[in-house]
Formats: structure tokens, C-alpha cells, sequence
């Protein structure tokens, strides 16, 4: 069969229409766009400033009501280069909540993984599953899926955290359930610090627990602990891309908390600056202590105790720590998720000692 070895230019306008009434496409003409060399994230490097952010999570307080429709007082982050999507990074939801004495954000449950860093004040709680979970700084508090979950605070001073939700992630999954608790709050059926009395020395469970779901039993990560252990780890041994870096895990397996979010706690010793690096997974960072800075694709970030930035999935990033003293960053990640889709890759920056030309400085709010 002959095959006709010119078309003109009419033909192939109409067989491209026809593609596109048929809702199909030629390969040919996209492939470029779909198989690229490496990741190009359209989420940028940003930082919000915990001076900004205060006055305005304050003021939430006297705008939006918990009792009379507001049910999580919350402020979203919003990455600049995603203002069509509700996310810090494009798989992660960041916001500061905040909760004055005397008020309970209502019981419900959701298909997102979230977690809570505390931030500021102490005497508030949080209760998964009938186990009531008690609040204060640096502690970090678990809310697997589909947990019943509700926020109180039995204090004198407002309650401020950090949430952090796969909640972008989930909604592009088609994947969200939600479901309101039919009472206000749920009943505590556990005694108080339940999960804590049981699995918070990582290496030991109760004989008679044998089943090892997907998720940390242990919901709630007190400061204390957390702190020994990470300058425990400073005496011996560090990495050159983090510094005195740690993952919470679950005591069970020794793998991540949860399976689409992983949490990190590192401390930038004195005069450290750390060598560049850059992974397929996205990072949300909170500056828990002290101040630093750090360079994102040749951008350099200034950030202090309260600060919050993003580095997004393939940036060139390092770290380090101000004015000869320590700092602390508590971090976020969607690490499991690629590790367990097999697309996880890092690679460190070679050329100039592994640490970035800078290019830009701090990109204000």
C-alpha cells in the first residue's frame, strides 16, 4: 500500500482539531513538556516572617469565633507560586492555629495525615481517639487519618502550633473524607498521656501489642525528649548537609511517622554552614530557636525563632546558624511518599566547596 509522504498544512490543522474534539493528543507534540530532564517545581523558595504573622494570627482571635462557625482558627500559608492551590509546597498545607484560654476547636475527622508543633504556650491538648494529649512548647503531636481529633485549651494564655497537613497531596488523589464528631468534643476514653505511658522509650513496647499498623502508636513527641536526644547526637556525629539532624519516627518500625509525612528536628551548632544539597520531596521549615539563614537555589533567607520557609522539591539548599550561636529548625516533609514510589533521589552540590554562589537576598513578605 502506498503511503502518501506529504500533508499539507490544512490536513494537518484538521487532523489536530480532530484530535482535540476526540479529547486525545498526539505525543509528539507534548513530550517535551511531560518527560523534562529533572524535576522544575512550580512552587518558588519563600520564608514568612513570625514578626508579620503574629499580629495577624492574634487579630484572628477577634475576627473569627470558634463557637459561632470558624472551626479551626487557622491561618494558611500560601506559596506564592501556587496561588491556585491551597499549600505551602504543592503537596503540604502550612498554617499557624491559634486558640484562646477556655475554647475547644469542635471533634472531626479527615482523610489527611496532619501534625501539630507547638509554638507557643503550654496548658492546651489535644485528644486522638480518646487520648488526651497535653500541649507545650516543642512538642510535637500526631493526627493519623481518620482519627477523631479535637483541640482545647484549659490555660490562661492563648494557644498557638503549627499545622501540618498532606492535605494538597490528598485533594489531588481525590482522595478527601470528611466527617464531623457528633458532639462537641469527643469522651476521653484513655487516661490522660495514654500513648506516651506506652511507647515514648522508642525501643520497648507492651508484649501484648503485636500488630504494627502504618502509623506511630505514639502520638505525642514531648520536647523533653526530643531535645536530650538531639544534643545527645551532637557529641558524636553530624551530617554535612543538616548538621545534628534527627527524624521522628514510629517506634514500632523505625521508619516515618506516617506514610505520606515525615518530620525532622535538627540543630545547627555554632558557626555551622552546612554543604548544599537537593532532593526530589519538598520541605517545610519552622525556626524553633535562635536565627540563621539559609540559601535556596542561590537565594539566601534570613530567618529568626518564629520564621517559617519552604524549600521545594530539586533546590540547591544549605543551611546555617547566626552570630556564633545555635539554632533549631523543626521541619516537615513528603519524603515517604517518594521514597515509597520509588522516585526519591538526592544529590549533593559539588563546585565551590558544596556551598552556593548567592545570587539574591531575603524575599520580604
Amino acid at each position: 500500500m502506498a503511503i502518501k509522504q506529504a500533508v499539507t498544512v490544512d490536513e494537518a490543522t484538521e487532523y489536530y482539531q480532530t484530535l482535540q474534539r476526540k479529547h486525545l493528543v498526539a505525543l509528539w507534540n507534548v513530550q517535551a513538556n511531560l518527560l523534562v530532564k529533572e524535576p522544575k517545581s512550580r512552587a518558588v523558595p519563600y520564608l514568612w516572617r513570625w514578626d508579620d504573622l503574629l499580629p495577624l494570627i492574634q487579630r484572628s482571635g477577634e475576627l473569627a469565633s470558634i463557637t459561632r462557625g470558624a472551626e479551626r482558627r487557622v491561618l494558611g500559608l500560601i506559596n506564592p507560586g501556587l496561588p491556585d492551590r491551597y499549600g505551602a509546597t504543592h503537596t503540604m498545607w502550612a498554617g499557624f492555629q491559634y486558640l484562646l484560654p477556655g475554647e475547644v476547636a469542635l471533634a472531626h475527622r479527615h482523610s489527611p495525615s496532619a501534625i501539630r508543633f507547638i509554638v507557643q504556650g503550654e496548658g492546651g491538648f489535644t485528644t486522638v481517639d480518646g487520648d488526651k494529649c497535653l500541649m507545650g512548647p516543642g512538642d510535637m503531636i500526631l493526627t493519623p487519618p481518620w482519627t477523631w481529633h479535637d483541640h482545647g485549651n484549659e490555660s490562661d494564655e492563648p494557644m498557638i502550633w503549627l499545622d501540618g497537613l498532606d492535605l494538597p497531596m490528598v485533594a489531588e488523589l481525590e482522595g478527601v473524607f470528611y466527617e464531623p464528631f457528633p458532639k462537641d468534643a469527643q469522651p476521653l476514653g484513655k487516661p490522660v498521656g495514654d500513648s506516651e505511658r506506652r511507647y515514648s522509650v522508642g525501643q520497648l513496647r507492651p508484649t501484648w501489642q503485636k500488630s504494627v499498623g502504618p502509623f506511630s502508636p505514639l502520638l505525642n513527641y514531648k520536647w523533653a525528649r526530643t531535645e536530650e536526644a538531639l544534643r545527645r547526637l551532637a557529641t558524636v556525629e553530624a551530617d554535612p548537609f543538616d548538621d545534628v539532624a534527627m527524624e521522628y519516627i514510629n517506634p514500632h518500625t523505625g521508619g516515618p511517622i506516617m506514610p505520606r509525612l515525615a518530620c525532622g528536628i535538627q540543630l545547627l551548632r555554632p558557626g555551622v554552614r552546612t554543604r548544599a544539597h537537593r532532593h526530589t520531596g519538598s520541605v517545610i521549615y519552622l525556626a524553633f530557636e535562635g536565627s540563621g539563614y539559609s540559601v535556596i537555589d542561590g537565594q539566601r533567607f534570613d530567618w529568626s525563632k518564629g520564621d517559617l520557609f519552604v524549600v521545594p522539591t530539586w533546590a540547591w539548599h544549605e543551611h546555617a546558624s547566626a552570630d556564633g550561636q545555635e539554632a533549631i529548625l523543626f521541619s516537615v516533609q513528603d519524603k515517604p511518599v517518594m521514597e515509597a514510589l520509588g522516585l526519591y533521589r538526592e544529590q549533593a552540590y559539588e563546585a565551590h566547596g558544596g556551598r552556593q554562589p548567592i545570587s539574591a537576598g531575603r524575599i520580604e513578605l
